[in-house]
């Protein structure tokens, strides 16, 4: 390769963010957050159909009331995409090391929901600078729905 060629893998994606810089970064900093919704049925049926999770509790209405539920609910996996989607918006993909969460409360239909993130610590592992990030997502009446930890490499 010579010096004027540039690697594939080198190049920012497409849309990349910029990253934030992890000097400036302060525990207790706040991510802008991410608003979705409110939420509608069709888009629960979209988000089976993409995931491949057709679990008759998301989309058939008798088959949740059957199971004890006054309406279907969205997949937890969908609050956590968008927790997904709020970092990517924040960083590179690429420096995305860990996202867990805990499935805390049900999203409904009609539920607005907000991602949220803020910085828990700042650390060094294997080489690397990292943020550990505290993350939730919140219905309209700021009920949590998700809450976990995520984890951001810096170079």
């Amino acid at each position: 390769m010579t010096s004027d060629e540039t690697r594939h893998d080198e190049l920012p994606a497409v849309g990349t963010p910029p990253s934030p810089c992890f000097e400036t970064l302060a525990v207790g900093d706040e991510l802008p957050p991410l608003t979705k919704g409110p939420l509608e049925r069709v888009q629960l049926v979209k988000y089976a159909g993409a995931s491949g999770d057709f679990n008759p509790i998301h989309v058939d209405e008798p088959f949740a009331k059957s199971a004890g539920y006054p309406s279907v609910f969205a997949h937890g996996m969908l609050s956590m995409a968008f927790l997904g989607e709020l970092l990517t918006s924040w960083v590179d993909p690429r420096q995305l090391r860990e996202l867990g969460v805990r499935f805390v409360a049900i999203t409904w239909p009609g539920d607005t929901v907000r991602a949220r993130a803020t910085v828990a610590r700042k650390f060094e592992a294997e080489g690397e600078r990292r943020v550990e990030l505290a993350v939730w997502t919140e219905n309209q009446d700021g009920k949590h729905t998700l809450d976990g930890t995520a984890v951001v490499g810096f170079p």
